[in-house]
């Protein structure tokens, strides 16, 4: 492995060298050398091996000019390299990009004195030349960080794009006066540049290639002699692209012998003239395509992923079709769980059960036993019935409640009032046991009706297929380029006809570029919203998933004060944002104050803020938190306040249960929704106040506890204090109704108090 990478260090030195050597030629109108010392510094920043790129440099720097000028100017551009990078490298700092611009014009300095001692405009042309190559310093340490950190795979921004041309021109102006006779080393390199260009990319690519490399020679020579020839080469080869490649490399030598020999674009030309194309054309066909495919698949070419997209609406079908027989199956399981419900007896039914049990145990071995359950048995029933009666009613049964006519004729009394409390209390015990078994299984039964539900919009959101926007994704990619904003995937989709989705892959530098989302937007001709952030499975990428935006967005208000005496409110809140562009807002006031009232209300909020989260529709969020606090022990209620907003179309649900009264106040008008039904765990069957309201930009809702409504006289006159009180800001709202609630009752908060106020805008 050491004598590998010995190898590896030798070729990549000869590289250098090769590269500097053509810069070190290349010049603008052979009197401004730019290039050379501008790659030097580039590649250094761009983490190359300081230790090959600077022996490199000033090799071939003297070997292009080795007299003493040449050589100190070599030797004083790569101190300016080295000397800073060591102080960088001891002091542990990482060189800035505008200090390597300082470092690169600098190294120049020397240059520009030997041309000042030599007059004329010699100083000039150094002092421009320092500038020029300073520029692309910068311009060429951006490109080699794209290239080096994100590799070939993902498309230059248009400054990368440019500092490229700019290596490709600096080539060509380097080659140009690079000539063995009639041999011409530019058309050797071009010839083959282009042949393989455009059989491992897109043909306009090659053209494009070909311009730049006869703009290239023009910068060197001032004459355009190899624009013409490189570009009807790039036309003649690019039909052939489809075929195998030996079309591609005979198509470039005849054009070469039509160029030299019937178009004469040549000052002279022979047979030997077209040796350098026939060497290009013979190693390109000659390879082996694994290397061009090598080459293919590190600039990762990306066609329509079409067979991508059929593969993800497929997938989509085939889960569609499983959520539907999940769903079928939970709804069987709810239909089952409901038929295991077992209903208590009726009142009557059990009076008589207990009666004929009262029977059994006293009359069975009394001697007026026929007396008594024969010939009077209508009036014993009746007496009984009616003792069993009150024993339901008072809960026990004492002397004064038996009838004259059961005390005057039966010896058994005390036997009887004692049973009957017995299996009243046994009944009682059996029947709440029995109910809570039955709401159990309601609970349950609930539950897998919820999880059918969800599973059948869940179905529903992913039953027909995605319409994937290519024209789009590749608009979005350029556009972010434009703004230097590095894309490496994008996809868009439409969901419906109004919502439209993409997802972006970018650098993490760039996640958080606040253009991203209004140049997709523009693009996607809605306003669009970054929904979702996380990492992408490539290190160093961020993925950012955006939406179409909704309508309306809103603004929150909060104000809360504990009961005076305590340290912890009994009320709890809830802000949570659902799917589908959905907030719920919910108030909960725990039965009494401090720790235990606490504890209650976080209880109920937190079941509501979890059911809702999982999709379960409002009237099975609020059967099942009130199913489950009623199997608690101890009857601890809860009042709720819960009000659900549609972004989408401004659409509120309001729904109350033994909460106080909302109010939605705009500049003109005030809005009251009356409150109503009992709180939660109560009764087991629940009927909470509902109402649907249509919401406009400016609107504010205000929900509050009783804290608050009872320090108030009368619902009219928090009405009054709210309309009175409306404000753009929704917390200078609930900071006003709190302050005038804690002033009502003089200075002290006679139960929790805690106040809301939800602001509607337009997005």
């Amino acid at each position: 492995m050491k004598f590998v990478g010995k190898i590896y260090y030798v070729l990549l030195l000869v590289a250098f060298l090769v590269l500097f050597f053509v810069l070190e030629n290349a010049s603008i109108a052979n009197v401004i050398y730019p290039f050379s010392f501008a790659m030097m510094f580039a590649l250094v920043y761009a983490n190359q091996k300081i230790w090959l790129v600077c022996p490199a440099f000033v090799a071939a720097a003297v070997v292009v000019n080795h007299s003493l000028e040449g050589i100190v100017c070599a030797l004083c551009a790569a101190a300016c390299l080295v000397v800073p990078y060591v102080a960088h490298f001891f002091a542990k700092k990482n060189i800035k990009i505008w200090e390597m611009a300082i470092f690169a014009f600098v190294s120049q300095l020397a240059k520009i004195g030997f041309s000042a001692a030599a007059g004329g405009y010699n100083v000039v042309f150094a002092i421009v030349g320092a500038i020029v190559g300073t520029v692309l310093t910068l311009g060429w340490i951006k490109l080699f960080e794209a290239i080096f950190v994100r590799g070939f795979s993902f498309r230059l921004s248009p400054i990368e794009l440019v500092s490229g041309g700019m290596i490709l021109l600096g080539l060509a102006s380097g080659l140009t006066p690079l000539e063995i006779g009639s041999f011409s080393f530019l058309k050797l390199f071009v010839a083959f540049m282009l042949l393989a260009i455009t059989y491992c990319s897109k043909n306009y690519y090659s053209v494009f290639v070909a311009a730049l490399f006869g703009l290239g020679s023009l910068l060197n020579s001032l004459n355009p002699v190899f624009f013409a020839p490189f570009m009807l080469w790039a036309l003649a080869i690019s039909p052939f692209k489809t075929f195998r490649k030996y079309f591609s490399a005979f198509s470039i030598v005849l054009a070469e012998l039509v160029v030299g020999f019937y178009f004469k674009l040549y000052y002279s030309f022979d047979w030997l003239s077209i040796l350098p194309v026939a060497i290009s054309a013979l190693v390109f066909a000659v390879l082996p395509d694994k290397i061009y495919d090598s080459v293919k698949s590190i600039f990762d070419l990306k066609g329509d992923r079409t067979a991508i997209k059929n593969v993800v609406n497929q997938n989509r079908e085939n889960l569609n079709r499983r959520l539907l027989s999940l769903s079928d199956v939970f709804g069987e399981m709810d239909r089952v769980f409901r038929g295991l419900v077992k209903n208590n007896l009726s009142p009557e039914e059990v009076k008589v059960l207990l009666r004929d049990e009262i029977i059994s145990r006293n009359c069975q071995t009394c001697p007026d036993k026929v007396r008594c359950l024969r010939s009077r048995q209508a009036d014993t029933n009746k007496v009984l019935d009616e003792l069993v009666s009150i024993a339901f009613e008072k809960g026990k049964v004492s002397l004064l409640d038996v009838p004259t006519y059961l005390s005057s004729n039966c010896g058994r009394v005390n036997g009887i009032i004692s049973s009957l409390g017995l299996l009243t209390r046994q009944y009682k015990s059996y029947s709440g046991m029995l109910s809570n078994i039955d709401t159990s299984k309601l609970l349950i039964a609930d539950q897998l009706k919820g999880i059918s539900s969800v599973m059948k919009s869940l179905s529903r959101d992913i039953d027909s297929d995605i319409a994937f926007d290519g024209r789009r994704e590749q608009k979005i990619t350029d556009e972010l380029l434009f703004n230097d904003i590095v894309c490496s995937d994008a996809i868009v989709y439409e969901k419906n006809t109004h919502a439209v989705e993409a997802t972006l892959v970018v650098r993490n530098s760039d996640a958080e570029h606040l253009k991203i989302p209004d140049i997709v937007g523009k693009i996607c001709k809605c306003k669009m919203l970054v929904s979702d952030k996380f990492a992408s499975a490539k290190p160093g990428w961020t993925t950012l998933q955006l939406k179409t935006s909704p309508k309306y967005d809103c603004a929150i208000g909060f104000a809360s004060a504990p009961k005076s005496g305590n340290e912890t409110s009994g009320d709890t809140h809830a802000a949570l944002k659902l799917d589908g562009d959905r907030f719920m807002f919910a108030l909960c006031d725990g039965m009494g104050s401090g720790v235990e009232a606490n504890k209650t209300s976080e209880t109920a909020i937190s079941l509501i803020e979890n059911f809702y989260k999982a999709g379960f529709e409002s009237e099975l969020v609020l059967s099942s938190v009130n199913k489950l606090l009623s199997l608690q022990r101890d009857e601890k209620f809860s009042a709720l306040d819960v009000f659900v907003l549609d972004l989408k179309n401004g659409l509120g649900d309001f729904i109350k249960m033994g909460a106080p009264c909302n109010f939605v106040i705009s500049e003109n008008e005030c809005k009251m929704i009356e409150s109503g039904a009992l709180p939660l765990g109560v009764v087991d069957k629940i009927s909470p106040v509902t109402k649907k309201l249509v919401l406009g930009g400016g609107d504010i809702v205000v929900m509050f506890t009783d804290g608050i409504s009872d320090s108030f006289a009368s619902d009219k006159d928090i009405e009054l204090f709210v309309k009175n009180s409306y404000s753009s800001n929704p917390q200078i709202i609930a900071d006003k109704l709190l302050q005038q609630a804690i002033e009502n009752e003089n200075g002290r908060s006679k139960d929790d108090m805690t106040v809301l106020a939800i602001k509607v805008f337009n997005n």
